[in-house]
This record gives structure tokens, sequence and C-alpha cells, in this order.
């Protein structure tokens, strides 16, 4: 979906996702339904001593401006979890790519994940840490705010029990939430890393369908989502982790298929079709008339041109641009480039010239090779 920056703090740009925007009115309306605020009051009056007007919160247009304020403060207090996060990492000299905030609360990207346990135990519990530092202060302004304000003493009050709330669920350890990456960092002080990312991703797991459970049986469509989200989230990283784990040292140069065949660009592919069959190979980078590389052709391509128009049809007409990487790139690093070129297919490069092909099938053996033999290519 499409994401939107509204500001940067500190360089980093926040982004609110087209979901936010569609769900914050609707948020909106349920926090500030006549039923709902009699609720909210009541936990506010519970949890602080402090009784709220709800008959003035429900006159007129008030329950919209009570629930608007309520709902953009819940996703300031997000916006400020998030930070806690950024603040922490970028202490350790990490990067942090971007926030984003979304239906489902907010997302900091940092640039690398830390695989020292202790600094992502810091990162990570520092989102909590900063949820229950923002209740407080909502806590102390509610306790300062006059009885004739009854919508600022419901609205800080409502965001004091909020960020508790945030922090404490925050915390179960539903892997990639914070708690579970407290988890992964706890148990990658005796253990692997990979080995406690998959570990931490199963109690992730769990979780996902203990919430997927939950929202079938009150058809609660948020915690659905979320069940899907942990699930998601939680089998991508670990998969990410075990690929950066086998792919550890390597470089494209050791994985790339060396000296491709080309195939010149004025080539039809009628002809070009009967040499593929010889050769047996699926990729071919295509040169123009100076030797020059310009693209690369597949199969895939030859199979999308019909059968009448092979004789007409050139390679070069095919041909696709391509990403290009060094051939001293890292691997791991390189195929997450990739990936999010969504290309299958690159081109290798050493000092500007191409010198080998990268597809998806070498990553495949690469892998294959690496799971046989444990450690280091051969």
């Amino acid at each position: 979906m499409r994401n939107l920056t509204v500001l940067r703090i500190w360089g980093i740009p926040i982004r609110i996702n087209i979901s936010l925007v569609v769900f914050l009115p609707i948020l909106a309306w349920l926090l500030g339904s006549g039923e709902q605020i009699g609720l909210y009051a009541g936990w506010i009056e519970a949890a602080f001593g402090v009784a709220v007007d709800t008959e003035a919160l429900g006159t007129g247009s008030t329950p919209w401006v009570v629930g608007t304020l309520a709902a953009v403060g819940l996703f300031v207090s997000v916006t400020l979890h998030e930070l806690g996060h950024a603040w922490v990492a970028r202490r350790y000299g990490l990067g942090i790519e971007s926030i984003t905030l979304w239906i489902l609360g907010g997302l900091a990207a940092l640039s690398e994940i830390p695989r020292e346990w202790n600094r992502e135990f810091w990162i990570a519990i520092a989102g909590p840490v900063t949820s229950v530092a923002t209740a407080g202060a909502a806590a102390g302004v509610l306790l300062v705010t006059p009885s004739s304000v009854p919508v600022a003493q419901f609205v800080f009050g409502w965001l004091a029990v909020a960020n508790l709330t945030l922090a404490v669920f925050n915390l179960l350890p539903a892997f990639p939430m914070d708690g579970g990456r407290i988890l992964r960092a706890l148990l990658a002080r005796n253990r692997p890393y990979a080995s406690a990312t998959r570990l931490a991703a199963r109690v992730g797991i769990v979780f996902a369908l203990l919430f997927a459970l939950l929202g079938a049986l009150s058809f609660n469509i948020i915690m659905l989502l979320l069940a899907l989200f942990i699930y998601g989230a939680a089998t991508t990283e670990s998969r990410t982790v075990l690929l950066d784990e086998l792919l550890e040292g390597i470089t494209v140069g050791d994985i790339m298929s060396r000296e491709p065949t080309t195939v010149p660009e004025y080539e039809t592919v009628a002809e070009f079709a009967d040499r593929m069959f010889r050769e047996r190979r699926t990729v071919y980078p295509v040169t123009d008339e100076y030797g020059e590389v310009v693209g690369v052709v597949t199969l895939a391509d030859m199979r999308a041109v019909a059968a009448d128009e092979r004789g007409s049809t050139t390679v070069g007409q095919l041909a696709k641009d391509v990403p290009r990487f060094d051939i001293t790139g890292d691997a791991f690093e390189t195929l997450a480039a990739l990936n999010g070129s969504r290309a299958k297919n690159a081109l290798v490069t050493r000092n500007g010239s191409v010198v080998g092909v990268l597809s998806e099938s070498d990553y495949a053996h690469a892998l294959s090779m690496q799971r046989e033999f444990g450690s280091g290519l051969p």
C-alpha cells in the first residue's frame, strides 16, 4: 500500500500508510460513541481516581471532537513509541530508514537488525519504556486538568490508559513484536542467532494462532489482521535470518554464472530458440552492434512470443534492462536488492564490464551447496 511522508524527525521520514487514513475516522467514531466514552471514563476513574463528566462529553458534536483527539493522540503516542526504538538504535550507530504508521500501529525500519543480543534487547525494550513514560506524562496532565475541561480530562486520561496498554501488549513474546525481539535477544545470549530467531519465531506463530482464534470467536477484525501480520512477519524474518546465515561471507562472484554466452540483438527469436535448446541455458545477456551488453533475455521472454511471429521478432526487442551488481558485493545484500527491484536476473560487473549473470537458480544452487557442506562454499 502507498505511504505518505508527513514530516521528518531527526532526519527520519515519518510516513502514514493509506490504511491509517481510511481507518482513522472509523477509530474516531468508535472512541467517541456514547457507550465507549462511558466505558473509558470508568477506566480513567478506576486507574487515576478522576471522575470525568460523561454527560458533558455526550452533547452536540463533542463526541466527535473527543474521538478525533483521542485517535490522533493514539497515533502520536505510537510515533513516540517508535522514536524510542529509533533513538536507542541511533545511539548504537544504526540507521533508521523510516517510521511508518499504519492500521495496526507503527513500524520503525532499521537499516540492519543488530546481531549483538544486548543491542537488540535495549532497542526493543526502548519502545515499551517510551510508552510508559508517555502514559506517565498524560496522567500528570490529567491530574492537573480542572473538571471544567472534561474533554481534556478524557483525552489525557484515555491516552494514559492506552499507552500503558500499548506497553504491556508490546511486551508479549509474540515475535516480531517488541516482546518477541526481547525474547530473541535473551535466547541469543547462549545460542546462535539463527537458532534464537527460529525459536522466537515459533513462539510468535503460537501467539498468531491464539490471536486468530480470539479474533474469530469475538468477530474482531483488528485481532485477525494482527494475527496475519505476526504470522507472516515471524516466518519471513526467520527465513531471512537463515538465508543471511547460509550466505555469510559469500560474494556475488562466488555464486554467479561466469563467462555467460551472449546473443546479438539482431538475432531472431526463431534462431535463438534453437540455440537455447541446444545449449540448455535459460538466461542470456544481449549485446548491441558494438558488443556492449544492453540487457537480458530469458526463456520466459521467448515463450511470450507467438509461434508465427518468432521469425520476424528479434532478441533485441525482448531484451530487458536488469540491475547490475559488482562482483565483490555481498551475496545476501545483493539478494535483498534484487528482490527489492522485483527482477529475477541481474548482470554482474567488474570495473564496469559484464563478467557474469546472477539468477534465482544461482542462489538456489549456492544455498543447496551450503546446506550440504555446512559452512563455506568449496
